[in-house]
């Protein structure tokens, strides 16, 4: 592809994003997330892999009925309040139009499109569909959020973290992982949306640094298989190493960035008399751990670390990633700062 198409994608995916972020009205931001659906389906297709072909069409099957129905629902509450607006009351309306957002994130049980487009695209392409793709329809969420079902987010956050942890423990694809990680991560940032929608928010943000560090971690080594990041080690010890960390973030271990998110919720939720589903919520994460930990192993412990014969790293690239660095710096160092940002 060349690179004047490139930048026409990325522009349109940025025209589309902004454009969905800053309206106030329902049918400008159904365009907006159509601008960003039809800008990524090209970018799927770059590489001509039948597998490439298939994630695209399931991506924008799924995508036109998820618009389909936002925008049926759209029209239904315009229709019995007279208003397009974002601020309009509740009608009987907002539970087909928070099903259409949640399809769009990919919760479960609207989640089965999600891995297996995920494993059919590139490691770059994949990077934009778990982060850049997630942030409109999540704000959009985050604006209704004061209209919303609680049974229904509580249903599908309980839904997302169970299937996200049981789908991914099988699995030696990583980006089939790192799409069971994104819907288990999803399933924790919406249950305290209708109760908190910045800690909601800050979660997200989070999610999107974690996510991103980790993509950007496979694409440096050029792993998307298990036994590709097992041998990973003689590439690039300090690379690996730091793979290993994001990792345990993403589980939520402590002292690393990814406790910081589930301990907030955790503690939003006991605050409004909710310990049931605290308690519901981490223990279905540890489905989740244990696939965290089983990639953790298979970095670090399946092979012994000795470097290889060669002076030069000719198996890796190795220019300079400073974007990298600071993601990935983020990714690990973010709790002990933990007081001052939620000041801010």
């Amino acid at each position: 592809m060349t690179p004047t198409a490139m930048s026409m994608f990325f522009t349109s995916l940025a025209i589309g994003t902004i454009l969905t972020l800053s309206s106030f009205h329902w049918l400008v931001a159904w365009i907006g997330l159509e601008i960003n659906t039809m800008a990524i389906i090209p970018m799927m297709t770059k590489t001509p892999h039948p597998r490439a072909i298939e994630a695209a069409t399931k991506y924008f099957l799924t995508q036109a009925s998820a618009s389909a129905l936002m925008l049926f629902s759209c029209l239904i509450s315009a229709l019995q309040t007279g208003e397009w607006g974002m601020n309009t009351p509740p009608s009987m309306m907002t539970n087909p139009l928070s099903l259409a957002l949640t399809m769009k994130l990919g919760l479960a049980p609207l989640h089965f499109w999600l891995p297996e487009v995920l494993q059919g695209i590139s490691l770059p392409t994949g990077l934009i569909l778990s982060t850049w793709q997630k942030i409109p329809p999540m704000i959009l969420l985050f604006q209704i959020s004061a209209h919303i079902s609680l049974t229904l987010m509580v249903i599908l956050s309980l839904t997302s973290i169970l299937i996200g942890g049981w789908g991914g423990i099988g699995q030696t694809q990583i980006r089939k992982i790192m799409a069971f990680s994104s819907i288990g991560h999803l399933g924790w940032i919406i249950l305290i949306l209708k109760f908190n929608p910045q800690l909601s928010i800050f979660s997200f943000a989070l999610y999107i640094i974690m996510t991103t560090a980790m993509f950007l971690s496979l694409i440096t080594l050029s792993s998307t298989k298990m036994s590709q990041i097992s041998t990973s080690w003689t590439k690039n010890p300090a690379l690996t190493t730091t793979a290993m960390l994001i990792l345990l973030s993403l589980a939520g271990l402590p002292p690393l960035t990814g406790f910081l998110p589930k301990l907030l919720i955790t503690l939003e939720l006991v605050k409004q008399n909710m310990v049931i589903f605290a308690t519901l919520t981490m223990l279905a994460s540890l489905l989740a751990l244990f696939f965290y930990l089983r990639l953790t192993y298979i970095i670090t412990l399946t092979l012994s670390p000795n470097t290889h014969g060669s002076l030069t790293l000719w198996r890796t690239n190795t220019k300079p990633y400073v974007m990298y660095s600071i993601i990935s710096t983020m990714a690990l160092t973010l709790l002990p700062l933990a007081p001052t940002i939620l000041l801010m």
